[in-house]
């Protein structure tokens, strides 16, 4: 397990591949989400996915004043899941399934759209009373074909589920698939990878090898991949090199991400789909009100025009 961790490991070259191990690196894109923006790694022309990984947000870390948070009103998904962790503050979600959870560190919360869910996320009212702070990463997932048309379903997972490896001056958390010897409890649909590590100045770590597409990015600090530097805010899609160490030049919190990739998606605003007539129908329904709602409430987004 330890040379996984960060022991030395020699960069082995793949195919004729060089030993650079970054092949893309992807700025963020701010995004105005209403009241609040986010940053935004995946989609971009450049990149559509990352194996599974279809989606990347990074809000925060923000501050609200008394009173305020984040209300985003009820809206539709299908053929993806969501995945949303959350490093400080808390969220309060809920579906047209009936489920609401409060979703806090070290949780995860899985919500599998298949054939068509709705749900909101707000700032649960006990934590807008006061000034707080929200930082978190909400990821999607494109769903293999054949269970694009699954029925919709919620899991929560809590931190006992999420496995964590604390090692000197660095922590390891996989929170979806299996690394470094641990394995998350989170079922996934397709061979899926997300790790955080949390590393102080100089710790480092080697990212798995035996996932298809990996991408590192940089939540707070700065770390090197070889020779290349991956600093704040940057995602850092890798080669095949194998024994590729990301060392921390401070201290760094950082997520691991990858998996098999399913093939092309189409995307439009929150839906996804192989088919066009499956995308075209969802629209319709949102349009017409015949998707499912949110239990209590009224409000919510319209269809993009």
């Amino acid at each position: 397990m330890s040379d996984l961790l960060g022991e030395k490991v020699a960069c082995k070259k793949i195919a004729g591949n060089s030993c650079t191990a970054v092949r893309m690196r992807l700025e963020p894109k701010d995004k105005d989400l209403g009241g609040f923006s986010v940053r935004r790694l995946l989609p971009t022309k450049e990149l559509r996915s990352v194996g599974p990984f279809i989606f990347f947000d990074h809000l925060g870390p923000a501050l609200f004043a008394p009173g305020k948070g984040i209300d985003v009103r009820s809206h539709p998904h299908i053929g993806l899941a969501t995945v949303t962790y959350v490093f400080a503050g808390e969220v309060l979600h809920r579906d047209s399934l009936g489920n609401v959870q409060h979703i806090r560190p070290n949780e995860i919360n899985w919500m599998t759209a298949g054939k068509g869910i709705a749900h909101s996320e707000r700032t649960p009212p006990e934590t807008r009373k006061q000034g707080h702070t929200l930082h978190a990463l909400q990821l999607w997932l494109a769903l293999p074909k054949e269970d694009e048309q699954t029925e919709p379903t919620f899991s929560h997972y809590g931190s006992e589920d999420l496995p964590l490896i604390e090692e000197g001056n660095r922590s390891i958390r996989v929170m979806i698939g299996e690394a470094y010897g641990i394995k998350s409890a989170v079922k996934t649909f397709s061979p899926t990878l997300y790790v955080e590590a949390q590393l102080k100045a100089g710790q480092r770590i080697v990212v798995p090898e035996h996932i298809e597409e990996r991408a590192v990015y940089v939540v707070t600090g700065e770390v090197s991949a070889k020779e290349s530097l991956i600093p704040q805010h940057t995602m850092a899609v890798l080669d095949e090199t194998q024994g590729i160490e990301l060392v921390a030049k401070e201290d760094t919190t950082l997520v691991i991400i990858g998996g098999s990739p399913l093939g092309k998606r189409i995307m439009w605003w929150n839906l996804v789909s192989t088919q066009d007539d499956l995308m075209e129908k969802a629209k319709q329904d949102w349009r017409d009100g015949r998707f499912p709602k949110v239990p209590g409430e009224t409000e919510y987004i319209p269809l993009p025009e």
